[in-house]
């Protein structure tokens, strides 16, 4: 069960959150999030060294998934190369044609390869038929809590929608996780759920995790 920590935008913070076990570490590339990458205030160690790779073992040993919304391709491009990401994560209209260009862009002259994530926001399970749109092209689908905002919200939809989805791509669980919730979420029985993504209810600020509750979760999550 992969653990996915997102919405990281202090160094010293993710590596400290890269040495509870977490597997992905998630930085937001969005202007209007609170958790965003500051771009004229990156801290020092978030960004690889000039061989690509990133400063510290534990951080070196996640894979980096940036989160963009509808942003332009070449800004994701540009970000890709810069922080060094394993995984883009999109979460907003992206069409799959330019999902499609966005990869043949980047694989293989760029980065040998990129993992892609299309977020799907889910309240009903009428909500599940966007997957059909880029089972193609995704590598993997994100499904979060539908709500006026981008993700982040803190709240959780009804986890027994996901027993209708029938896609052939596997999917991390998101929306409203919280540092009670592990006995739950190992619950959830699904053949294509690889993993978990928290972020809001595990924060002192946003972008900054509470490193405790974030290991004694990774800890309760694989007893």
């Amino acid at each position: 069960m992969i653990i996915k920590v997102c919405g990281l935008n202090d160094a010293d913070n993710m590596r400290q959150v890269a040495e509870t076990g977490a597997d992905w570490l998630g930085m937001i590339f969005w202007d209007r999030s609170p958790r965003r990458v500051d771009m004229l205030r990156i801290p020092t160690g978030m960004m690889p060294d000039s061989s690509g790779k990133m400063g510290n073992s534990a951080i070196g040993r996640c894979k980096k998934v940036g989160v963009f919304v509808d942003a332009n391709p070449q800004y994701i491009i540009t970000r890709v190369i810069q922080f060094g990401l394993d995984a883009i994560q999109l979460h907003g209209h992206e069409t799959p044609t330019m999902i499609r260009n966005l990869k043949a862009t980047l694989v293989p002259d760029l980065k040998k390869e990129i993992t892609i994530i299309k977020a799907i926001s889910i309240e009903k399970k009428e909500d599940l038929e966007r997957c059909h749109d880029y089972e193609d092209i995704a590598d993997i689908f994100l499904f979060d809590t539908k709500c006026k905002c981008v993700g982040g919200s803190g709240e959780s939809f009804d986890w027994s929608v996901i027993n209708d989805y029938h896609g052939g791509q596997p999917f991390i669980l998101s929306g409203g996780i919280g540092p009670d919730d592990a006995k739950r979420v190992k619950a959830v029985d699904h053949p294509k759920m690889m993993g978990v993504d928290i972020n809001s209810r595990f924060e002192l600020q946003p972008g900054v995790k509470d490193v405790e509750k974030v290991s004694a979760f990774i800890r309760e999550m694989r007893e």
